[in-house]
């Protein structure tokens, strides 16, 4: 008998604020604007995409767009989205290197 499975959708598992800042610290640590772009857009399903657009003023599907795998967003909308998730992004000193 063939063992059914389903993608994972890391949006299930992200019911509170606190697991939402983990999965985006997680994702900012290595800097890659791809990952948190993408650990963004699975952020604002978890969150609710329509109900973002709403508090960001953008439109829906240009979430969508912005905050796919392969999305580019401006600036402007990575500040509009962590606002409205109850974030902001702050310098921290990286370690000096050894």
């Amino acid at each position: 008998m063939p063992v059914e499975s389903r993608p994972f959708d890391p949006a299930a598992y992200l019911e509170d604020p606190e697991a939402i800042v983990a999965y985006l610290e997680g994702a900012f640590a290595d800097g890659d604007p791809a990952e948190i772009t993408d650990a963004l857009g699975v952020v604002a399903r978890a969150r609710g995409m329509t109900a973002l657009a709403e508090e960001t003023g953008l439109p829906r599907q240009s979430l969508y767009r912005a905050l796919s795998s392969d999305g580019n967003p401006e600036f402007r909308t990575v500040l509009r989205v962590l606002q409205a998730l109850g974030l902001r992004l702050h310098p921290e000193r990286l370690p000096e290197p050894v």
